[in-house]
């Protein structure tokens, strides 16, 4: 493993023990939603985390269709996968949230809608891509859907700012009117907010994306050799 890989491992696993102990202990209890108000410490920079995942997928697959070298369809690969990942999680704990406070496991809010939609988007690449016998078509056809794919981060990201009627809160800047679970209450919010969404916009993926890079790299040194082996 790569010195700077191990360091950022380290880093990333430490930070994400501190962001934990500030957002369970550090920060004040809710006062109107109680302890279940402290899930939004990983709720929402897991989403933000998948933004960075999804984002680095873009890039990969743009510098394919660029003519540049076959290693960031391996950057893409990991890119969907660790920010599948992150916004499953986003999913999740959102869903945890929403029982307490709406009442419902799950509500046709326009952005769990969008979020959702986000997810099986991303899903269907994995799909999609398991389908191709043909390596070079499949690193266009990918390349292609991973830019098309990052419409649906955006409409996440934006939709409450499109879409007035969403009862989904907003914890930085003003939520919609009719929002439900606001956290005006709640002290010490940007204390376990900010730090955990910089490890997960930043360190987070990078490093479980390098890691899932590598695997990958492996992968295919592993069935060239197996090809290598059938054609002797």
């Amino acid at each position: 493993m790569p010195r700077l890989l191990r360091a950022l491992t380290i880093a990333t696993v430490l930070g994400f023990a501190a962001t934990l102990y500030l957002g369970l202990f550090a920060a004040g209890t809710d006062i109107q939603q109680g302890a279940v108000q402290r899930i939004f410490y990983i709720h929402m920079p897991a989403f933000f985390g998948a933004f960075t995942a999804f984002g680095l997928s873009l890039f990969g697959g743009i510098m394919v269709l660029a003519g540049k070298s076959a290693d960031w369809d391996k950057l893409a690969l990991a890119g969907v996968e660790v920010g599948l990942a992150f916004a499953l999680i986003n999913l999740l704990t959102g869903a945890i949230w929403a029982r307490p406070i709406w009442n419902t496991w799950w509500t046709w809010d326009p952005r769990l809608t969008s979020a959702a939609i986000m997810c099986l988007t991303y899903a269907a690449y994995l799909m999609l891509r398991a389908g191709f016998d043909d390596t070079e078509r499949r690193r266009t056809f990918m390349s292609v859907y991973s830019i098309l794919g990052f419409v649906t981060v955006l409409i996440t990201l934006f939709i409450i700012r499109i879409v007035p009627e969403t009862i989904h809160p907003v914890i930085v800047g003003a939520s919609p009117q009719n929002a439900q679970g606001s956290f005006e209450a709640t002290s010490g919010v940007m204390l376990a907010l900010a730090p955990s969404l910089l490890l997960w916009l930043t360190l987070m993926p990078i490093t479980l994306m390098w890691h899932r890079y590598r695997l990958e790299d492996r992968l295919e040194s592993l069935n060239r050799a197996k090809l290598k082996a059938l054609s002797e």
